[in-house]
């Protein structure tokens, strides 16, 4: 499943730098390890994306009410193989003709 979120300019500065590599939200997605998370810069001042965009794989979902808040997971998150799942989401979100990729 690919996750496509809003992430603030500072948050997004250190998952884009390595720093940050856990994301605590809210489990309204099921999200679940082998997720794709589309991680777009939003600037909430100006009330738009930025256009920078960073993809990341769920490693490990942390759940339970003994750590967390009722309803909030945190996400580990790295790297990871994103490139099939998130290659899919971009040919369905902008309707690109599979055989353009075929080259």
């Amino acid at each position: 499943m690919i996750h496509d979120l809003k992430t603030w300019p500072e948050h997004f500065r250190d998952v884009r730098a390595g720093i940050k590599t856990a994301e605590l939200r809210l489990n309204d997605r099921n999200y679940q390890p082998g997720d794709v998370l589309v991680l777009r810069e939003y600037d909430p001042e100006a009330g738009e994306y930025t256009g920078e965009v960073e993809t990341r794989a769920v490693t490990h979902v942390l759940t339970g009410e003994q750590w967390l808040q009722p309803g909030v997971v945190m996400l580990s998150m790295s790297y990871g193989n994103t490139s099939k799942q998130f290659l899919e989401y971009v040919v369905n979100a902008f309707r690109i003709p599979a055989e353009l990729l075929e080259r």
